[in-house]
């Protein structure tokens, strides 16, 4: 969640409307050279890309995975020249990546721990690679197929609740910007071509092409994990999966694939070079710490309710489950609450309709002035009820949750809105991030023992299996190299 600032429009919202001229007629095929009107779309689409997932990262770590990413775009013919291509590593804790026209490519830091070895990372990226050759935002777009501009929240929103109903894709949009989930869906069939020519481009740059087969593997295995942790049955949601359909189901084809063909992985060079990357959620944007959320920059915490999950994203926080969704963020506010308040309904309403609370009521919170009311709202598809409860920090600083439910259904986030609590200096200095540690497997260690050492109360086990690439039964090595998450500064 970002510092104070208000909602910026959409980034891939105006790439969509950029795209929104393609007919098939006119786009090029999968070898031809990048357009100079590819290259103007993602260069203006670019700044508000990396604003909406955190900014890119630099120095060491982040210039390693451009130059792979780099190396291995190349090989796709779109470009001449390395420098034909800008490849970034993004400051957020999604598992994530994706490409827009131009040779724009992106993957998340997150996504990058999870990988094993150098050709995993070209794999990802040439797979990223391969959705830019084919051109599949631009068909996507010319067939008018319905872009899937929401996150795991907002689709909650506007398809369980809302349907297709105007409130239901305002919702939806705003959920979005925070769900770092935005980016365009490809069909299955786009999904495949998109591994074949990563496979394509890693044999050609003499890595082992098995290696889109394994990644995907150990994102299936991720999804998996964080589906089970969260109390989730559809381990599909909420990361890659959204935008790159069921990875568990590509593994096999993409192992086929790349059957009998050989290379290297570079695994050392790739450990070493990832050594102490950013984990999980960075302290700037905020911390999910079980059902906790604090910021220490915005000197504020909340508790979900049982049985929800969070996803943190730059400009908000998600709260989903199974009876509703919330999400806190922040608004332009003037030092009245009441104002405050009705301003983000009316925002919620959009242009087709005047969406108002019944009223607007008045209390404190754990000395906080806050601000509340709800509106019942037909969707087309039935009522629902939507509340707003708003807090002021300071006169020129309020934030607020939204939140949407079925009909009588908003007394389950009480808790929540009571929770809200300003924290102290010393509980904010407090917060310590997470790092990736690489470590060589001594004498004595065991798959139990070095799973002790991650730095997670629930899942230790679990978690250093997914992350590792390992099952339960697996025999560990002197000398070998594993990968923990750990505390530290």
């Amino acid at each position: 969640m970002s510092t104070i600032k208000a909602l910026a429009a959409s980034s891939t919202a105006a790439l969509a409307l950029a795209l929104s001229g393609c007919t098939t007629a006119n786009i090029p095929g999968s070898t031809a050279p990048i357009t100079q009107n590819e290259a103007q779309i993602g260069a203006e689409a670019h700044p508000q890309l990396l604003a909406e997932f955190g900014g890119a990262m630099s120095g060491p770590q982040a210039q390693y995975v451009q130059q792979v990413g780099q190396n291995i775009a190349v090989q796709s013919g779109l470009g001449n020249a390395r420098e034909s291509f800008t490849v970034s590593m993004l400051n957020s804790p999604v598992n994530n990546a994706f490409a827009i026209p131009g040779g724009f490519v992106y993957t998340t830091r997150q996504l990058v721990t999870l990988m094993d070895n150098e050709a995993e990372l070209a794999a990802v990226l040439g797979h990223e690679v391969g959705h830019v050759a084919a051109r599949h935002s631009q068909r996507r777009q010319a067939n008018q197929q319905r872009n899937t501009l929401l996150g795991a929240g907002a689709a909650i929103l506007s398809g369980i609740l809302l349907g297709n109903s105007g409130l239901g894709q305002q919702i939806g949009q705003a959920a979005m910007q925070g769900s770092q989930l935005l980016t365009l869906s490809f069909s299955r069939s786009q999904e495949l071509e998109a591994d074949a020519l990563g496979i394509r481009y890693l044999t050609q740059a003499g890595y082992d092409p098995s290696a889109m087969g394994t990644v995907l593997a150990s994102l299936a295995a991720q999804n998996s994990l964080d589906a089970r942790l969260q109390g989730r049955d559809n381990a599909s949601l909420p990361e890659w999966a959204s935008t790159h359909p069921d990875p568990a189901s590509r593994v096999q084809e993409a192992l086929t694939m790349a059957q009998g063909a050989t290379g290297v992985t570079n695994r050392d060079t790739f450990l070493t070079r990832i050594d102490g990357l950013l984990y999980g959620d960075d302290p700037q944007q905020g911390v999910i710490e079980g059902r906790q959320f604090i910021h220490p920059d915005m000197r504020l915490s909340f508790t979900a309710p049982q049985g929800y999950y969070m996803i943190n994203g730059t400009r908000a926080v998600s709260i989903n489950g199974q009876s509703g969704q919330a999400q806190l963020t922040l608004a332009p506010y003037s030092g009245n609450l009441e104002n405050y308040v009705a301003s983000v309904f009316s925002g919620l309403g959009g242009n087709q309709q005047q969406l108002r609370p019944q009223s607007i009521q008045r209390t404190t919170v754990n000395g906080l002035s806050a601000a509340y009311g709800t509106a019942r709202v037909n969707s087309g598809q039935g009522e629902v009820d939507v509340v707003v409860f708003a807090y002021e920090f300071a006169n020129d600083r309020a934030y607020h949750f939204q939140v949407i439910t079925q009909p009588g259904g908003a007394s389950a986030f009480t808790p929540m809105f009571n929770s809200m609590r300003r924290i102290s200096a010393t509980e904010a200095a407090n917060v310590v991030p997470r790092h990736l540690e690489v470590a060589t497997v001594r004498s004595g260690d065991t798959i139990r023992t070095l799973a002790n050492r991650m730095a997670y109360t629930d899942g230790q086990l679990e978690r250093f299996l997914v992350l590792n690439s390992l099952d339960a039964n697996a025999t560990l090595r002197t000398g070998d190299k594993v990968k923990l998450v750990v505390r530290g500064r």
